[in-house]
């Protein structure tokens, strides 16, 4: 069995994912989704309180069984979310279907994250945006040496998480015309706390 279909791995990232300074980011990235939106990594389903009205129909696509019931359930409670079990490399959904596509914390774990940009970029309709949260690839030299030094570790540990993905490279690298970036780490300096957070949209 993967290590993302544990129930211990769908608690811990669950209850890693709730602290406090997360919440900001939700609520700037989240807040700004509207029409029909597809969210790629849905996970536990904690954005979904976030979702505005103008965000008319979610559709929450995750590959782990475990992380949808737990969505699931909290869909009880929020936004009406459609939930879709499967892969970000092959989303099934059509060409130009969303409005908007949310990552949030998603692309560090994806194994062909070029591949899965290039789906979401798919799905987009002319005009559509590309809202995202990441942590990724800092910018100082010694942080960027950590990085890559934990990272083999930390992917066995983590399902998967890459530690020192350059998000703006990947993203670009897809097809799309970053219209807004901000960076800066989460807390101190640290290999797991550089954010990226910005918007997006198809060239």
């Amino acid at each position: 069995m993967c290590l993302h279909e544990t129930r211990l791995f769908a608690w811990v990232l669950d209850v890693t994912m709730r602290q406090r300074p997360f919440t900001p980011y939700r609520e700037r990235v989240i807040g700004a989704a509207s029409g029909r939106t597809v969210e790629i990594g849905i996970g536990s389903g904690l954005n979904l309180p976030f979702y505005p009205p103008a965000a008319e129909r979610v559709i929450g696509l995750d590959p782990s069984r475990r992380l949808l019931a737990m969505a699931r359930a909290r869909r009880e409670r929020a936004a009406p979310v459609d939930l879709l079990e499967g892969s970000a490399e092959a989303i099934p959904l059509d060409d130009a279907s969303a409005d908007t596509v949310v990552t949030t914390w998603t692309l560090c774990s994806i194994p062909d994250a070029a591949r899965a940009l290039g789906e979401m970029r798919r799905l987009l309709r002319p005009g559509g945006r590309l809202l995202f949260v990441e942590h990724g690839r800092a910018p100082d030299a010694g942080v960027r040496w950590w990085q890559d030094r934990v990272t083999p570790a930390w992917r066995w540990l983590s399902g998967g998480c890459h530690l020192n993905r350059p998000i703006p490279d990947l993203i670009e690298g897809a097809g799309f015309r970053i219209e807004r970036l901000e960076t800066g780490y989460l807390r101190a300096r640290n290999p797991m706390a550089f954010m990226y957070e910005g918007c997006a949209r198809p060239r």
